[in-house]
């Protein structure tokens, strides 16, 4: 059982770190004048779009600043890291490391804004929020408990390479911690692992976080494009690829992640893997979850562009079907909830949903090792999912 503790810790000064940055170089058009020479032009629209996303830019790769903060009351009955192997990250795989007092931060460059389909877009979720988690272009394969207070959730996800074949869909593996009326006012704190090209530039499986108070409309973003979540660990970069990753019939690893409201404080905090305190979404920012959760789910969710005239082929979790069971299907396992009095417990009455079935789907258990677990995902596009 934790202990509580109130005591100080040194003040942190949130220094942007490097270590992930790649070099963005001015993009310039190349068009033939009327004489048939080839010139430089540079077209007051997109001169005017350049001077935009730069100015974004200077806002959320910012210069350092301080912060204090105590560490909160970690759940009773929170034991360390249950991975069967431990995951890491790829710039610490790579000897990269941060200095003291320092937190690392995936910069943001133009290339990366520039892939985005509009500045105001950039770093935010479609709205389409249903109360079934339905939509038309979102789809979903999820675990869910509601009808009581909650305040926070744990479990361990199974880190895939799932395949994504549009530029512009995603896939990802994450838990919600979700209050509202699911209108306008929806409030949710995201955390898991999702391959995103438009985001990221590749398909690496890369350790996000995600969070709004009005239902993806105006506030939010992900990981720290936007003021909001405080990072105050210097061995987790939000925003970087993970590995070691599962495979197929192989070696099998999965990262911890803990979301929960410092009862002191009002703060909802986020751990990852063995232990490490990542940093926290303050109370203020939100409405309905300043006071506690009222859904918590688990689960998969994948873009749906349709962009080829047929359902896509993105994959969920391993790509694989939930009944093909261990080593082949994606995972959650250890699914744990907090209570009022600040205790982990196990869930009652779990819900399953996968509004595609034939395209992904989940099947959940219980035992002593696992407690409870649900495997889920799938191909997408197949014979039975056109």
């Amino acid at each position: 059982m934790a202990s509580s503790s109130h005591s100080k810790i040194p003040i942190i000064f949130t220094l942007v770190s490097f270590f992930l940055i790649l070099s963005a170089s001015s993009t310039f058009s190349l068009s033939a004048s009327p004489g048939g020479r080839n010139q430089t032009l540079r077209p007051q629209e997109e001169l005017n779009k350049l001077k935009r996303i730069r100015s974004y830019l200077r806002k959320i790769n910012k210069p350092s600043v301080k912060t204090i903060e105590e560490p909160p009351e970690r759940p009773k009955g929170c034991g360390g890291n249950e991975s069967d192997s431990e995951t890491l990250q790829a710039w610490l795989e790579a000897g990269e490391s941060c200095p003291i007092g320092t937190v690392p931060i995936r910069r943001t460059t133009e290339k990366d804004v520039l892939r985005a389909s509009s500045l105001r877009r950039f770093g935010r979720k479609i709205k389409r929020v249903r109360r079934d988690t339905t939509s038309s272009d979102h789809e979903h394969a999820v675990a869910f408990v509601n009808g009581d207070e909650y305040y926070g959730a744990k479990a361990s996800i199974n880190v895939w390479a799932p395949r994504v074949t549009d530029q512009y869909e995603f896939s990802l593996s994450q838990l919600w911690v979700i209050s509202g009326s699911f209108g306008n006012d929806l409030n949710t704190i995201e955390a898991g692992w999702q391959v995103s090209p438009e985001l990221y530039g590749d398909n690496y499986p890369r350790f996000f976080t995600y969070w709004t108070t009005d239902a993806y409309q105006a506030t939010g973003c992900y990981n720290l494009l936007c003021s909001g979540f405080v990072q105050i660990n210097n061995k987790i970069a939000i925003g970087a690829a993970i590995s070691p990753r599962s495979s197929y019939k192989n070696r099998q690893f999965d990262i911890g992640l803990m979301v929960w409201k410092d009862p002191k404080h009002g703060h909802w905090w986020l751990e990852f893997g063995s232990g490490l305190l990542v940093g926290y979404w303050p109370s203020f920012l939100f409405s309905h979850l300043q006071r506690h959760a009222s859904m918590i789910q688990f689960g998969g969710e994948i873009v749906n562009s349709r962009s080829t005239g047929a359902h896509t082929s993105t994959q969920m979790g391993s790509g694989h079907f939930a009944d093909e069971g261990f080593g082949k299907a994606s995972y959650f396992r250890n699914l744990q909830v907090v209570d009022w009095d600040n205790s982990l417990i196990p869930l009652n009455n779990l819900h399953l949903l996968a509004d595609h079935p034939s395209c992904y789907d989940i099947r959940a258990g219980k035992n002593n090792a696992w407690g409870n677990y649900f495997y889920y995902g799938g191909p997408g596009r197949n014979g039975r999912c056109p």
